[in-house]
């Protein structure tokens, strides 16, 4: 489209002067061609605005109609994959973050209270002064046998692989993840240059396709891992088991996506569907899965090493959790990925119908390690359209430690959710490997929105938990969020999701609610004991 338009633009001035030479009337044109072409030239310079940069005077209709809609119309109507308030709401909020202008509203609530599924914070008669709070929490993640722990803020970018994402986008991740001070998760398609270069905290995660530490036939290779975990930027490793947009589901990367490049970042060959097998070719059983863990930790110097899941049968999750009493090897930290999470493309069915949402997965992780007295050693992390700072407070109060963002964090970078990920035609240039397209998003400009959006939503979060009298984010509890789950009827979070003793699943009696799926779970096998 620049290309065009500059050919456009010579033609256009070309034909003019010819025209006057010959018909001196033709001359008028020229008052209105020449804006017209300055506007051009403008819109392809400015460094901003991605849409105008790839599509230059035409591009700014999107802005223009912007503008001229309603506010409450934008808020009722604007809807993009699945109509979620996530979609409705919270994309205006990111954005005004993301630019750091006033995110403030007229006329109060938004959101109707009166609605099944309102949530909200009850605030404290004593709130605590916004200037006596801590505006970059951090936690430390690693275990009793970790030698690198990571102190890592409250709220980082999830997973997003280059090869899915363009290298402007992922520059572009990471230098704002470096101003701010966060970590930037490499998704499975592994460590590239660009997630490198910039410097900052990286969170290197492997799935079941090994890319960047696999051999030929796809199996894991020690050698290559070794020589990439030990990069100063590498803060954490990450083994992804599912993730929430396609559990049981390996992960595609279309040949039009596959270039040269990313071909040798994955050690995979050029010109075919990159297609990631659903399950690891590493281990088998859980007893397994946390030798491969030991064994990862080790190699790395001992950096935190932790896994990441969509929580589906929760027998498995039990059997993982008793081989961790029986060894004494435990990962440093679990990410919880919830069934609502997104990606670039997934088969329809496992979007919408596999995989448990991310509310009930976090508390079931936190209650089962709890019972198992293994919580305090082990940090959580949250994922799935965490957009907002009432987002991560209500996660935390879950039991999380920290959360992860991938969807919001590309809104802040310039992503409008035109739907073209698995197409290579997104016109913002974010999940692209068009190189013309890739021009338009200019990584000086798009990494100050991603440090700006991450630090005004961690300053949300504690200004929250600020209203409620809380100073600690590890003082956070399920008391503390409301929801109303019919229209007479209002439930606390410990109501919905009743805790459980600690060390309650180390020895029976055990609570009613865990005593079947217990039964049907071992450390030795991830296959249910019980048989229908």
């Amino acid at each position: 489209m620049r290309t065009l338009f500059y050919y456009l633009s010579f033609a256009c001035i070309l034909a003019i002067a010819l025209s006057g030479y010959f018909w001196h009337a033709a001359l008028w044109s020229l008052v209105v061609a020449i804006p017209i072409i300055i506007v051009g030239i403008v819109d392809v310079i400015q460094p901003s605005q991605t849409i105008r940069r790839n599509f230059p005077v035409i591009g700014r209709m999107r802005y223009w109609m912007e503008a001229l809609r309603p506010k409450i119309y934008q808020y009722f109507i604007e809807s993009d994959t699945d109509g979620t308030p996530f979609n409705r709401l919270n994309r205006s909020v990111i954005y005004q973050r993301a630019k750091k202008v006033n995110d403030t509203t007229p006329f109060g609530t938004q959101l109707n209270v009166y609605e099944v599924g309102y949530e909200w914070l009850n605030h404290s008669i004593s709130p605590l002064d916004s200037h006596s709070l801590n505006h970059d929490p951090r936690v430390l993640v690693g275990g009793p046998d970790c030698k690198q722990p990571y102190s890592a803020s409250i709220y980082n970018i999830s997973a997003m692989s280059y090869g899915s994402l363009s290298q402007n986008a992922i520059m572009a991740l990471n230098s704002g993840a470096k101003i701010g001070g966060f970590a930037h998760n490499t998704g499975e398609g592994g460590l590239s240059p660009y997630h490198l270069a910039p410097g900052g905290d990286i969170i290197w995660q492997i799935g079941t396709g090994y890319f960047g530490c696999r051999n030929q036939d796809g199996s894991f290779n020690y050698d290559l891992f070794a020589e990439r975990a030990v990069l100063p930027n590498v803060k954490m490793i990450e083994i992804k088991l599912s993730q929430g947009a396609k559990p049981g589901h390996g992960g595609i990367l279309p040949a039009k996506k596959v270039t040269e490049e990313i071909a040798k970042i994955r050690l995979v060959e050029m010109g075919k569907d990159v297609i990631s097998p659903p399950y690891h070719k590493a281990f088998k059983t859980p007893i397994e899965m946390l030798h491969f863990i030991k064994k990862l930790r080790e190699l790395s110097g001992g950096k935190p090493i932790g896994f990441k899941l969509c929580v589906g049968m929760k027998s498995q999750f039990l059997a993982l959790c008793k081989a961790m009493v029986k060894t004494g090897i435990a990962p440093d930290f679990i990410t919880v990925d919830g069934g609502e999470g997104g990606t670039g493309a997934a088969p329809l069915e496992f979007s919408n119908s596999v995989g448990m949402p991310l509310r009930d997965g976090l508390a079931f992780v936190h209650d089962a390690l709890n019972g198992f007295a293994l919580r305090k050693q082990i940090r959580i992390i949250a994922s799935g359209k965490v957009a907002t700072g009432f987002d991560i407070v209500k996660l935390l109060a879950l039991g999380a430690d920290m959360c992860n963002s991938a969807r919001a964090m590309m809104l802040a970078l310039g992503c409008i959710q035109a739907l073209e990920c698995n197409t290579n035609k997104c016109p913002t240039g974010v999940a692209t490997q068009d190189k013309k397209l890739q021009k338009g998003l200019v990584v000086d400009d798009k990494k100050h929105r991603i440090a700006n959006f991450h630090d005004e939503t961690v300053k949300s979060a504690m200004e929250l938990m600020g209203a409620a009298g809380i100073s600690d984010t590890s003082k956070m509890h399920r008391s503390f969020i409301y929801r109303r789950v019919s229209a007479a009827e209002i439930k606390t979070y410990a109501e919905t999701y009743p805790y459980i003793l600690r060390g309650s699943l180390l020895e029976a009696p055990y609570p009613e609610q865990y005593q079947y799926d217990l039964s049907n779970s071992s450390e030795e096998t991830f296959e249910p004991l019980i048989k229908r």
